[in-house]
């Protein structure tokens, strides 16, 4: 039976950059679409799928505080400089859940310079969509 203390509270999230926890960030997501192409077989209706490519993306979503990832992504917009590569680790650590989950994104880079944005009369939030070439498990849920 589903111990409903233990399911994990996003509220736990986090998101780390060069070491730092980047507290401005209120949503983050990160997936890999597993690329297939179809096989017809003879004797069958059935079409099976051959695996034949990894694709990463995701995007985190912050509060506006500083301009940091605009001076960061914005180097590739100076031609003697090349794309600002990086790692993000994202954890969830609820205290009540089986422990920590924490993934790395290695070869992190960003689809757009997010320049300006705003509304009048709201809060001004930064979404940051990426790609990655791989990813690590750091640390894992595991039921006791």
């Amino acid at each position: 039976m589903l111990d409903s203390t233990r399911v994990i509270n996003g509220t736990y999230g986090y998101v780390y950059y060069d070491g730092r926890w980047l507290t401005n960030i209120k949503s983050a997501e990160a997936n890999v679409e597993i690329t297939k192409e179809e096989i017809k077989r003879s004797g069958t209706r059935w079409t099976a799928h051959k695996v034949t490519g990894l694709s990463g993306s995701g995007t985190i979503t912050g509060y506006k505080v500083t301009s940091e990832f605009v001076e960061l992504i914005g180097q590739i917009a100076d031609d003697s400089k090349g794309t600002f590569a990086t790692e993000l680790i994202l954890k969830l650590e609820d205290p009540e859940s089986y422990g920590a989950y924490r993934v790395r994104l290695k070869g992190v880079t960003f689809d757009k310079i997010p320049l300006m944005h705003f509304e009048v009369g709201s809060i001004v939030e930064e979404e940051l969509p990426f790609n990655f070439t791989g990813y690590e498990l750091m640390d894992k849920l595991v039921a006791e």
